[in-house]
């Protein structure tokens, strides 16, 4: 099994592009289970979490045609009544959001229970009462049985405001009966990419970026044409390469306009950066230092719904809160097993306090030293890849294959700003 070889402590300088966001990809690959007609999906990442998807959709029937390396002509003519594979489906968290669309145009399927990162306990609830609430019959025996006679629409409120149950619902209520109306919809980007493709489609939904969707349902949709947006966590991740390596970076394409909150977040760490058009300078020279809250205590930096910081970016906002001077209490209450991965960052060095499984105290700047690691998810996965890039001595981090499942490419990206990474069979 390959692994990565990190030698720390070389600051990052250049320029670098981010792929097509990975969770937008998915519910759009879903999607196009929708329509009969052909869907040309464009800037689709090249990541073992979008070639899972799209085996799955492959298996129901979606003939796939790679007109280069990043785009996709997708044509489902007629839905396949097969099982899916139930391997297939635990490789993935987003192999539930198959369910929706085969509901919609199919009338029902057996759904194996999804996979994905272990980082606690993940709701299907939310999911079942939103189907159910459109006229579907569920049931549960290791295996979803998931069907309809008619699916109609509803006024539906969410009993959390889950972003895969939203796209879930959304997809299965565009081709419903009638009117639906969601409330405490999720609204994150990659939740308004799935709409707006939709209505490409011809779907009609209202409210796109609220949290409150209206759909009106069609009989059907018609092919189309669609662009994946940048992965906002990969354009993060690279800011968090540049800020912990003492390096300057910009990265094109970046989705400007939807990272505003994390930049509030990071300013609290003294990280800045500069904007031009829809490109992020990161320069060398920051601050890196806490600004405390107005009484002067420990500030926190907590994860909510968008628009507020979002969960995925945890893991890699503490990497770079062990190279600021002061202390930070981070707090995400969506994930118990989020925080885990602490204690492989303080075995390389950093001062981190474990208060339970849901917050943890970085006091900084610590210097890291070099480790052998491995990725126990994505995102805990570059997080760790961030620590080794600046830690002193040369790191290996193995079970490459998870940070692979959401970052394209990503030593070849970091080489090409000059980091010190290699791969090599552990």
């Amino acid at each position: 099994m390959e692994e990565f070889v990190i030698e720390g402590g070389v600051p990052l300088h250049g320029e670098v592009n981010p792929s097509g966001n990975k969770n937008a990809a998915l519910p759009l690959l879903a999607a196009c289970l929708l329509t009969e007609e052909p869907v040309v999906m464009r800037n689709v990442p090249q990541i073992r979490d979008v070639f899972a998807m799209r085996k799955l959709i492959e298996s129901l029937g979606a003939v796939i045609e790679e007109l280069d390396g990043h785009t996709w002509r997708i044509t489902t003519r007629e839905l396949a009544a097969s099982h899916l594979d139930p391997d297939l489906c635990r490789r993935i968290r987003a192999s539930i959001l198959i369910a929706g669309p085969v509901l919609a145009r199919a009338g029902g399927l057996k759904l194996p229970p999804p996979g994905g990162d272990i980082i606690g306990r993940r709701r299907l609830d939310t999911h079942i009462l939103a189907l159910r609430a459109l006229g579907a019959d569920i049931t549960y025996d290791r295996v979803f049985d998931i069907k309809t006679s008619g699916l109609r629409g509803a006024d539906i409120l969410l009993d959390e405001a889950s972003v895969t149950a939203t796209e879930n619902a959304v997809m299965a209520a565009v081709l419903a009966k009638g009117e639906t109306h969601i409330r405490n919809a999720a609204s994150e980007p990659h939740v308004q990419e799935l709409c707006n493709f939709l209505n490409i489609l011809g779907a009609k939904i209202e409210g796109i970026g609220s949290n409150a969707l209206h759909i009106t349902g069609v009989p059907s949709l018609h092919g189309g044409e669609y662009v994946i947006g940048p992965d906002l966590l990969e354009v993060v991740s690279y800011i968090g390469a540049a800020v912990v390596t003492r390096g300057s970076v910009k990265i094109h394409n970046a989705g400007v306009p939807h990272l505003e909150m994390v930049r509030q977040v990071f300013r609290r760490m003294g990280v800045h950066w500069e904007v031009e058009e829809n490109s992020i300078f990161v320069p060398s020279g920051q601050s890196l230092t806490v600004l405390s809250d107005l009484d002067g205590a420990v500030p926190e930096i907590k994860t909510n719904v968008w628009p507020a910081f979002p969960t995925d970016l945890t893991s890699i906002a503490i990497t770079v809160a062990t190279q600021v001077t002061g202390s930070v209490l981070f707090h995400d209450w969506m994930f118990s097993g989020r925080m885990y991965f602490t204690d492989k960052l303080v075995g390389m060095g950093a001062r981190i306090i474990l208060c339970d499984p849901y917050r943890c105290l970085v006091q900084g700047p610590t210097q890291l030293y070099s480790e052998e690691l491995e990725s126990p998810d994505i995102r805990a996965g570059m997080a760790m890849l961030l620590a080794a890039l600046a830690a002193e001595g040369t790191s290996k981090i193995r079970n490459i294959v998870q940070i692979e499942r959401g970052y394209e490419q990503v030593d070849e990206k970091l080489r090409g700003l000059g980091a010190k990474i290699y791969r090599e069979l552990g």
